[in-house]
């Protein structure tokens, strides 16, 4: 990873610092999520992660488990520092949403594999795939997970054809759940400063 995308302890506020600033840093951050989602088609999305968002989480789970200690707050830095981009590649949260129980865990059996069939494609590059759930297996031969941890890593002509507004598409393609979408708009200008 890229270090000076690292978030250290110097980055966090005290519990008593967050209480007091909690409502107006979390408007920001969710003004700033808005333009970090990219839904694929009506029953997943991607939630692309960065410093900012990586940093709310932290401070969220700090506030939520109220830890002051060192050894928890370098705990948490060590679980969301892999999540932060490091400069040629797109880190994100890859959520299967089906708001009915019964129907999603029906899906979920036939989903399985998805996590490896989304793909990103730049120009006229290659599809790139994403790789997924690097921390742990999220999937059994029965079902996939609602939840996956995913990465798309370019190299420097890719980064340069996004900059130059090369055509940008994000998909999946599994045999039961299919969908591409144009990445554009305040998405792509937002998802472009991942590439430092």
């Amino acid at each position: 990873m890229n270090a000076s995308n690292e978030i250290t302890r110097a980055d966090l506020m005290s519990l008593e610092q967050y209480a007091e600033k909690r409502p107006e840093f979390r408007r920001r951050v969710l003004g700033h999520k808005k333009y970090r989602q990219i839904p694929l088609g009506l029953n997943a999305t991607l939630y692309f992660e960065d410093r900012l968002t990586l940093l709310y989480q932290i401070q969220e789970m700090l506030r939520i488990e109220k830890v002051f200690e060192a050894d928890g707050i370098n705990d948490e830095l060590e679980a969301y520092n892999p999540l932060v981009p490091s400069g040629r590649n797109f880190k994100a949260t890859f959520m299967i949403e089906y708001t009915d129980p019964d129907v999603r865990a029906l899906q979920l059996e036939k989903m399985i594999g998805i996590e490896d069939l989304l793909w990103m494609q730049i120009g006229e590059f290659d599809k790139v795939w994403a790789i997924a759930d690097e921390d742990l297996e999220r999937s059994t031969d029965n079902k996939t997970s609602a939840v996956h941890f995913i990465r798309f890593e370019v190299n420097d002509a890719m980064a340069e054809a996004i900059k130059n507004d090369s055509g940008w598409h994000i998909g999946v393609q599994h045999p039961v759940y299919s969908f591409d979408v144009k990445v554009e708009g305040k998405t792509r200008e937002n998802l472009m400063n991942d590439l430092g």
